[in-house]
């Protein structure tokens, strides 16, 4: 051990102090690759290469020399998850296997005794081996081959009438079934995701991810689609349904604590033809509010929506699909005149944001209180500014009109696919377009588009960029950029989303025409020559500025004319289907 120390030392890898706190933690009983991490104050790659070039054993680029899944498969995994080995090829008889601890032999002897194959290590860091691991085998490949070892002895019954499982509560506390869970979510935390689909199939369990909007299938190993039944219950434990319920919708919540950060989970379970499929919803307790100045408003919008927040009463509707982070908008609204001379109170269905110096109000269905309901009792609070989650019926319409009158100021939202089709739908929800007119201040349409990923971006000029040019014309500028796949953005091209927004002012104008019951495209017209910009021509602001390709525009504003396929080549037809999500 002192001579690992004295050659780190000589090398300039950690200082006296450094080698004292890694002596204090070697008496304690700690390892001697954790305690250099831990005190000696040398970043593992730096420590990985020193210990490499005293020692001579080879390091090794993950990225470039990936082990083969076949290959892999013929290990214990285990094994390999427990003391985080990577088994790369074997050469000259002798596996290759990389490991992060140079000085701890144990999991490599365990692996030769297992195996009886001679092992040879080498050196990568813990979290590029870990990575490996689970791209290669997939989330809780360890917890699923020991419960399938558990599993060998037990007696099942086969074809039975009765489709109860007398055991399923037992099999959802089983620590393996418990473990796998807790690894899904974690992972689903780690990469950002806003939802998790598990999909049960005839043969397969099915785990998707919802990052940046867009789903993607997550790596689970194919034995798990027989734990199914147990995963589901162990779901429903944790949100307090009904396990014995397996015919009939549930929709239950969870809250986690990952790292520190309180995540709220909405838990929705339907029965489907092959056994009950799960979505978890994933609310980030934590997450940082931003204001207007980060959600991507254009400098003229953004000045435009100020102003309408210091007004005294009126309506503001952001209008926009489920995901499209509409509640992120008016809460950033809320945060910027939220002061001690305002009480401000909301009704919603689920909170989402917890903000200082706001009364919240949650809807709930099980003791009646719902919109309407409760935006009566909050009138006699005397509020300055009221925010409904969703405008949803006629009654909590005329609620928020009437609100709005007497003087509050009302923000809402409402599904509709643009800015001037909130008054169509109020109209058709059964509003006099007088007191439309007389209420509405401002409606805000918008989406959310991926931005290109900072690590890849990269200027494009591949195949179809021409045909797109051609398309659009003068809106494209002349050089676009493309995210070209990394690490960072799990090799999809985009990290992080924005908005697009198309707001429209209602000015003296609009508000006649909507008491003489004009048509949708005449409102348009009016507000375009007045000054809104589509979402379109909003995200094409995005594409000049280098911060979001032009298939995302297109995919996000539901083109049906043009689009690029996944290889940038001109496709005809309708624009890819999807959700933009929260």
């Amino acid at each position: 051990m002192s001579d690992v120390l004295t050659a780190l030392m000589r090398r300039g890898v950690i200082g006296e102090e450094g080698a004292g706190k890694v002596r204090a933690l070697l008496a304690q009983g700690t390892a001697l690759d954790e305690a250099l991490i831990r005190a000696g104050g040398a970043a593992e790659e730096d420590l990985l290469q020193a210990v490499s070039d005293e020692f001579l054993i080879p390091r090794v680029d993950l990225e470039r020399c990936p082990p083969k899944r076949e290959f892999l498969a013929s290990f214990p995994v285990r094994i390999l998850m427990t003391y985080g080995l990577l088994p790369l090829v074997e050469q000259d008889g002798a596996v290759l296997v990389a490991s992060s601890k140079a000085f701890d032999p144990s999991g490599l002897d365990e692996l030769r005794l297992v195996t009886g194959r001679e092992i040879r290590p080498m050196l990568a860091p813990a979290s590029e081996i870990n990575r490996c691991l689970k791209s290669l085998l997939g989330v809780g490949a360890d917890t699923l081959q020991s419960l399938s070892e558990s599993m060998e002895a037990r007696v099942e019954v086969v074809d039975s009438d009765d489709d109860s499982d007398v055991d399923l509560s037992q099999a959802a506390e089983d620590a393996s079934i418990i473990t796998f869970v807790n690894q899904v979510l974690a992972e689903a935390i780690d990469r950002r995701a806003t939802d998790v689909h598990f999909e049960p199939f005839e043969s397969s369990l099915r785990v998707r991810y919802r990052v940046d909007g867009v789903l993607q299938e997550a790596n689970i190993p194919p034995e798990v689609r027989q734990f199914q039944p147990a995963i589901v219950s162990r779901l429903k434990i944790l949100s307090h349904l009904d396990i014995a319920e397996k015919r009939l919708p549930q929709d239950g919540r969870i809250k986690l604590k990952v790292a520190g950060r309180e995540v709220d989970v909405r838990v929705s379970v339907i029965p489907m033809l092959h056994g009950e499929a799960v979505v978890l919803r994933l609310l980030d307790r934590g997450a940082t509010l931003l204001g207007l100045e980060h959600l991507g408003m254009a400098g003229r919008d953004r000045d435009h929506f100020e102003r309408i927040l210091d007004l005294p009463h009126g309506i503001v509707l952001v209008t926009g699909p489920t995901g499209s982070g509409k509640t992120t908008t008016l809460y950033a609204g809320l945060s910027r005149i939220n002061d001690i001379e305002r009480k401000i109170v909301t009704i919603e269905d689920p909170i989402e944001y917890h903000l200082h110096g706001i009364n919240q109000i949650q809807v709930s269905t099980k003791t009646g209180l719902t919109f309407s309901r409760g935006l009566r009792s909050i009138l006699r609070h005397d509020p300055d500014v009221i925010l409904i989650g969703e405008i949803r019926d006629l009654e909590t319409a005329e609620i928020a009109v009437q609100a709005s009158l007497t003087g509050h100021l009302v923000f809402s939202t409402l599904h509709t696919n643009d800015a001037p089709g909130a008054i169509t739908r109020l109209v058709d929800m059964g509003i006099e377009p007088y007191l439309v007119a007389s209420s509405l201040e401002m409606v805000l349409a918008q989406r959310l588009v991926r931005l290109i990923c900072s690590a890849c971006r990269c200027e494009y000029d591949g195949p179809g960029l021409e045909a797109v040019k051609a398309e659009f014309g003068a809106d494209l500028p002349g050089r676009v950029f493309h995210g070209a796949g990394c690490r960072q953005c799990q090799h999809t091209g985009y990290r992080g989303r924005t908005g697009i927004f198309e707001l429209m002012p209602i000015t003296e104008t609009v508000r006649s025409m909507i008491l003489e019951r004009s048509s949708l495209g005449a409102i348009r017209h009016e507000a375009v020559h007045y000054g809104m910009r589509s979402l379109r021509e909003d995200g094409w602001r995005l594409v000049r500025e280098g911060r979001t390709t032009i298939e995302e525009v297109i995919r996000a504003t539901k083109d049906e004319r043009f689009h690029l396929n996944g290889n940038g080549k001109a496709a005809g037809g309708h624009a890819p289907a999807g959700r933009e999500g929260a």
